[in-house]
């Protein structure tokens, strides 16, 4: 189990055992109505919560990515929070609004309610229930657009840059779900460890969401930049752009990556860095490859001298384990994280053995000559693997190759199916869980 693994089980495990510590377990006696009240309020708890967790991690919070392995590896558990959300909001939905249209088709009959003694109310609680109205209408159609939004991003082929500017409204739709939360969870359960960790992450949650409406996420993480040189590849399809800095960078690791914005384009886009990081030359290499629009359209819109705005470094892919053999296999594009380490073992020579495997379609030769020579300064023993000619890569293939592998850690880049086919290949003949490291560059 991996760690954002362990942090999504735990979560859940946490915000339940709290709720049941509050409400004890199933009502008694259980009948529909008893069991609708119930689990709407803990579908509630288990939705705002989870969502809250998924706000606070769309800021990039610097104190949390190590702890999760990665930026890559926070946004993977920012996604499963949000499914799970929407998931726990679907069911809060139907059980509080479906009941409503069941008792008016007849297909049930609602109990008879017991009279309700007089009840002194508090200042607070007694605001709290005269909002009730409001927060039920707000939340519902908040749920609607916020289903809506999230189905839209799951999609593969909802285009990038509008899924970056869709994405923000829920930040605004998560701030009416706080008010809808706050209002309609039981006055009692604020009084218990349940509310007071709810009320923790529904705080934390509205200053990212705040953050996020008003521009600040990665703010203090941002240098300018001007395009300071480009090399375009027509048979990869593959541009090449180095970026002088005019700001200040912290440095970085290879294998890490960025968030890039060329001149005006509406929203940033992350790029690992493909060069060593020198402190006595601020200039980042980035190497994109023409796979979707944005991507297609950068040699054609890049300029020398055009302004960029740089947020990191970000990322643990950094080939740090402790290992003193490592084995490589950069797929595609998936080579620029090699690229760099191949750069830092060059400047500073390293004792950990590397076996790099490039596996590529589209073959360049001046580009494999290239490598080939960064190789041989790193010290890296290097293995193209040419699709067309070679076949398909797999674990047999690269053990052949490297005979002592299980005294190895697999480090992989690329299309995400290879990854996980190389991963549970390698599991099953022995390698362990924590030696496959895996980049999962995908932002949505």
């Amino acid at each position: 189990m991996t760690q954002i693994h362990r942090a999504f089980v735990a979560l859940l495990i946490l915000l339940t055992a709290l709720w049941l510590l509050a409400n004890g377990t199933l009502p008694q006696p259980l009948t529909y109505f008893s069991f609708r009240a119930w689990f709407i309020q803990y579908s509630g708890v288990l939705a705002i919560g989870v969502m809250s967790v998924a706000m606070i991690l769309a800021t990039r919070p610097a104190w949390l990515e190590a702890r999760l392995n990665g930026l890559d590896k926070m946004y993977r558990l920012h996604k499963w929070l949000g499914v799970t959300g929407l998931v726990m909001a679907v069911g809060h939905w139907w059980l509080a609004r479906g009941t409503k249209w069941m008792v008016g088709w007849g297909w049930l009959e609602r109990p008879e309610r017991a009279p309700r003694g007089e009840q002194t109310l508090g200042l607070v609680e007694g605001w709290f229930r005269s909002q009730r109205g409001l927060a039920e209408t707000l939340g519902e159609w908040a749920f609607y657009a916020l289903a809506v939004l999230l189905i839209l991003a799951l999609s593969k082929r909802f285009p990038y840059h509008l899924f970056a500017k869709t994405h923000k409204l829920l930040a605004a739709l998560y701030l009416v779900l706080v008010f809808h939360s706050l209002v309609l969870l039981t006055f009692d359960d604020w009084q218990q460890p349940m509310g007071w960790l709810l009320a923790l992450l529904l705080a934390g949650g509205s200053v990212s969401a705040l953050a996020s409406l008003t521009g600040r996420i990665g703010r203090d993480r941002q240098v300018s930049g001007r395009v300071q040189d480009l090399a375009y590849s027509p048979a990869l399809r593959v541009l090449a752009t180095e970026v002088a800095l005019d700001g200040p960078w912290p440095g970085h690791r290879a294998g890490q990556f960025a968030f890039v914005r060329y001149g005006r384009d509406g929203e940033p886009h992350p790029y690992t860095i493909a060069s060593a990081w020198q402190p006595g030359d601020p200039a980042l290499t980035f190497v994109t490859k023409a796979l979707g629009d944005h991507t297609g359209r950068l040699p054609g819109r890049l300029r020398p001298g055009q302004t960029v705005r740089v947020e990191g470094p970000y990322g643990c892919f950094d080939f740090r384990d402790g290992k003193r053999r490592q084995i490589w296999v950069g797929a595609g594009i998936g080579i620029t994280p090699f690229l760099a380490g191949l750069k830092a073992r060059a400047s500073q020579p390293d004792e950990v053995a590397v076996d790099l495997f490039h596996v590529t379609r589209d073959v360049d030769p001046v580009a494999l000559d290239r490598l080939a020579a960064d190789a041989a300064a790193a010290g890296v023993r290097l293995h193209v693997w040419q699709s067309g000619r070679d076949g398909r890569l797999d674990g047999a293939a690269i053990r052949a190759a490297v005979p002592d592998w299980r005294s190895a850690s697999l480090w992989f880049c690329g299309p995400a199916p290879f990854g996980r086919s190389l991963r549970a290949d390698f599991l099953r003949h022995g390698l362990a869980s924590g030696d496959i490291h895996q980049e999962l560059f995908q932002m949505r």
